[in-house]
């Protein structure tokens, strides 16, 4: 496995994929922020985050859009150096190859930034597959999760058919997605995270996108005419059989109540351990050294740190309070898609400054 920390917050980046792009390029946000129609997690993530404690301008938009750009761009690069040097060593017709990311980024839209919903923004992210002697290329226009890569992986290795594992797997195989066939257009997600004041659920089936926590109201997206997510027809007398009847799907597919005690549990059982750890001489195995050694051999990137500010967010202000940090499930992701991959013909070894690690 091939990991790389980009595309991620803080918006910087080396001045050579900075380069790539002119503000002209970068499009600002489509839907700006309006405070009368936050929706309470919103409202609540603009605190965590403390999104409220800085003033963004649309200068420090486009900055942080035009970093995200170039650490797209760098990944694009090391991805192909990747591809090309399995194509050198004879490596690439037997390889299979899946990219994907973990969570989107919001860059501004609605004014929000990082990931922590199910926006669209936040929530999509890419899943391509090249595996030429398998599949034909294509593009899959349904939504899939990347909790189905799991299955998927399973039926590649033992030719389609999914062994005894140990528990039921949550996803479902995209082998017939990567055939031309797909037998499924769904994702089911949860988030328990930054924000959240009880469990936040979500169903995407189709065109159609149910958001639901105990504590707020519920949201219904119609992603074929509304793919930014403006009207929320949850209130909708037009809507009201198919809200329903994904309340009834969510209160059969799970117990909130239980999983709310359970993250509590959790959550107190991991603060007494961070109080232990805190206790007596604290010994940072010699982390200090290492990042002030990097810092040395390699300049900082370029770019505009956290939005509305030319660096990190002042002491006291971090993204993440200590006390406030949970886990979540697995993102949804932009529908599958099978391609050839072009690669120049070499891997480039300075990795270390461009967030490039092996596993």
């Amino acid at each position: 496995m091939v990991s790389f920390s980009h595309p991620h917050d803080p918006f910087t980046i080396p001045r050579k994929w900075w380069d790539l792009y002119r503000d002209s390029d970068v499009p600002v946000p489509q839907i700006g922020y309006e405070d009368a129609s936050l929706h309470p997690h919103e409202r609540r993530l603009r605190e965590v985050c403390a999104m409220n404690g800085v003033k963004v301008t649309e200068d420090h938009v486009r900055a942080a859009r035009r970093a995200y750009y170039g650490a797209i761009s760098c990944v694009d690069d090391h991805t192909s150096r990747l591809i090309g040097l399995l194509r050198e060593t004879g490596r690439l017709d037997d390889m299979i190859v899946i990219v994907t990311s973990d969570h989107g980024e919001m860059l501004g839209e609605r004014g929000a930034w990082y990931k922590m919903s199910f926006y669209e923004g936040a929530a999509r992210v890419p899943l391509l597959v090249r595996a030429p002697a398998l599949f034909p290329p294509g593009r899959v226009p349904t939504a899939v999760s990347t909790m189905d890569l799991l299955p998927t992986l399973v039926g590649l290795t033992h030719d389609g058919d999914l062994p005894g594992l140990a528990g039921q797997l949550d996803g479902r195989s995209l082998l017939p997605h990567l055939s031309g066939a797909p037998d499924h257009d769904e994702v089911v997600a949860e988030y328990l995270a930054e924000g959240a004041i009880a469990p936040i659920v979500m169903i995407r089936r189709g065109r159609h996108k149910f958001i639901h926590s105990p504590a707020d109201p519920d949201q219904l997206f119609d992603l074929g005419s509304d793919p930014h997510e403006q009207a929320n027809l949850a209130g909708d007398l037009d809507s009201a059989g198919l809200g329903m009847e994904f309340r009834r799907e969510i209160a059969a597919r799970w117990d909130l109540a239980t999983l709310d005690r359970e993250v509590r549990r959790s959550q107190q059982r991991r603060f007494a351990v961070g109080k232990a750890l805190g206790t007596g001489v604290q010994n940072p195995l010699g982390l200090h050294a290492r990042v002030q050694r990097l810092k040395a051999l390699h300049p900082q990137p370029h770019g505009p740190g956290r939005p509305g500010g030319d660096g990190p967010l002042p002491a006291g202000r971090a993204r993440h309070p200590p006390r406030l940090r949970a886990s979540a499930r697995p993102a949804a992701a932009k529908p599958a898609i099978q391609e050839h991959v072009p690669a120049p013909s070499c891997l480039d070894e300075d990795r270390l400054d461009k967030g490039f690690c092996c596993v």
